[in-house]
């Protein structure tokens, strides 16, 4: 089963790129709520490229890597990838006049609720825009 998820950002196609795959800005980002942070990304933009972005618990209580491995990046409009588990990705980023449109597509896993899924990529991708859109 995919899900998909997505939000309007409003910033240029450009911008928005650049604060979604520099690992100096993922780390500002890439969590779900304020109980979580990222302490560590990299990302290696290129067809086979490795993503590894980690994911912690503040209180220390737990943590995860989410990892993978790049199949396309077009530059400004897409990006897909595998993620360690089997489970593929792939993001949309749409020109709107200045705005830019991100849609998340992704495989569901079997653990969590498809709604638990859905809302905490759904958290993650507004905390992305929160985060991208007071960058500036």
């Amino acid at each position: 089963m995919e899900i998909t998820v997505g939000t309007t950002i409003n910033l240029p196609v450009g911008k928005v790129w650049e604060y979604w795959t520099k690992p100096e800005h993922i780390t500002g980002w890439n969590f779900a709520s304020a109980d979580w942070w990222s302490p560590m990304a990299e990302n290696d933009l290129r067809p086979d490229g490795k993503l590894s972005w980690r994911m912690e618990a503040r209180d220390g209580s737990m943590g995860f890597d989410f990892s993978g491995k790049y199949l396309k990046v077009e530059h400004f409009s897409e990006l897909e990838y595998v993620l360690d588990d089997g489970r593929n990705v792939k993001i949309l980023f749409t020109d709107a006049g200045g705005k830019t449109i991100m849609t998340e597509t992704f495989e569901a896993e079997g653990i969590n609720s498809i709604e638990l899924q859905r809302e905490g990529w759904q958290n993650i991708l507004n905390n992305f825009k929160k985060y991208s859109e007071l960058k500036g």
